[in-house]
């Protein structure tokens, strides 16, 4: 197969890209690569980790810092529009780059404090962000016609990586004093509680000054929110108890499983686990190895769920072409019809690489099968100037030229959590997360004995 470039030219771009658009960034760019031939395992997931962190550098907003939603103009959102859970990926992603040294440390200071200040005087709601932000001016974008409010899934993974900022960022000096300082002061003015709709056993995702709770979503498990109910218990200010999270959060129809699919059983979700990002945005910081509570043991459910949606692709039932043990890989992204949460239980022939790729803490040897298919075999169909593209369909002859930010950010900060444990330590280590923990009586490594 044809292999692209050694090095990609700055000014290729894909075709629906808009970052042609976007202003020269102020900060040293991260020169993209194309396929280098004959890379070790480590020295491959430097290449990739690397580029795809140029989504969240190169192409970040140039006034907030914050990660756009996507690189391609798509669904009338416009050049400005900022995401808020992946700029929480993102923000990780910074860290990441800072402790292998991409950029220097003083850069990654400088961002970190554009985007803690953009975000201290930007839009909120009882604390809690919007899912869109307008990057040039810090008002909210509704996300659909009455969710113009606080989305406390989205403001749960953006603290996700601020709590590993605060830790990471930990010199005696004003602008390092002041990323702490700030994180604090936004992480303490969320009402938690506000969330819970007047005193009812859930946590709700929204809420809106004009809409109220009109949306009128509870957010119960099992699927990728569990982040939000451990940050809700390790509030310090407005917290939530732990009958929130056992009476709400737990009972509900898919919440416990128990079944057994292609020989792996699945103790929590729903049958074949759902898409695959439901094991990998809550744990980018909860780290789930001897992570259990009174209901699974959560290194177990990751693990296990990422083996029956590789299996099932090895299966492949429905014959869908390029799926096998090189190429796996199931969860939400674009498709060939616009975007979907893909699924063994709602297939629809399109391999998402991040999918196998953010579980290299799971399934290393798998993952880094599927790596080097992704990169060496469809390279110069799916790798581009941020890393690889979100999705693709051999059945179809589809291959996406967009990257969004909620799919690129896991990769960097999966990959590092399996090669260093960077992540997994920091967030780990904030006292408010060990006692949220605690309180909701789940045991961990990380606190045992503290």
């Amino acid at each position: 197969m044809k292999k692209i470039l050694i090095v990609f030219l700055l000014s290729i771009v894909a075709t629906d890209s808009f970052a042609q658009k976007s202003v020269k960034p102020t900060e040293t760019e991260i020169k993209p690569v194309g396929i280098i031939k004959n890379l070790t395992d480590s020295a491959l997931l430097d290449v990739v980790q690397r580029q795809t962190f140029r989504y969240f550098w190169d192409f970040g907003h140039p006034v907030s810092g914050l990660a756009r939603e996507r690189s391609n103009v798509a669904y009338d959102y416009g050049n400005e529009v900022v995401t808020i859970g992946g700029s929480g990926f993102g923000i990780m992603g910074l860290i990441v780059a800072d402790h292998r040294k991409w950029i220097t440390h003083q850069q990654a200071v400088d961002r970190m404090l554009k985007m803690v200040d953009f975000l201290y005087r930007a839009d909120s709601f009882h604390g809690v962000f919007p899912h869109w932000l307008n990057g040039q001016t810090g008002k909210v974008i509704p996300f659909g016609r009455k969710d113009d409010g606080g989305d406390l899934v989205e403001t749960s993974y953006l603290f996700q990586g601020l709590l590993c900022a605060r830790q990471y960022f930990t010199a005696n000096d004003p602008k390092e004093d002041q990323i702490r300082s700030r994180i604090s002061s936004m992480w303490n003015d969320i009402e938690w509680s506000w969330y819970t709709h007047g005193g009812r056993d859930n946590l709700y995702w929204h809420w809106s000054p004009n809409n109220g709770w009109a949306m009128n979503f509870p957010i119960r498990g099992y699927n990728e929110c569990l982040i939000t109910y451990v940050l809700a218990a390790s509030g310090e200010r407005y917290p939530v108890s732990a009958d929130i999270y056992h009476r709400g959060w737990v009972q509900s129809d898919f919440f416990k499983n128990g079944k057994t699919f292609y020989g792996y059983k699945l103790p929590l979700g729903f049958d074949y686990g759902g898409p695959l990002f439901f094991s990998q945005y809550s744990f980018l910081g909860l780290d789930p190895k001897g992570l259990k509570d009174r209901y699974a043991d959560y290194w177990e459910q990751n693990t296990n769920h990422t083996l029956i949606n590789r299996a099932y692709c090895v299966d492949n039932p429905k014959k869908f072409k390029g799926y096998g043990e090189n190429c796996w890989g199931l969860t939400a992204s674009d498709n060939f019809e616009g975007y979907n949460a893909h699924a063994p239980n709602n297939d629809l022939g399109v391999i998402t690489p991040t999918a196998a790729l953010s579980a290299f803490p799971y399934t290393p040897q798998y993952s880094i099968v599927a790596l080097r298919h992704f990169y060496y075999d469809l390279g110069d169909k799916i790798w581009g100037e941020y890393g690889f593209t979100d999705a693709f369909s051999e059945s179809h002859n589809w291959y996406a030229k967009s990257y969004l930010a909620i799919d690129e950010g896991p990769i960097i900060v999966m990959i590092e959590n399996y090669r260093s444990g960077l992540l997994w330590k920091l967030f780990m280590s904030c006292p408010e997360v060990q006692h949220g923990l605690k309180k909701l009586d789940f045991q961990s490594p990380m606190f045992a004995g503290n």
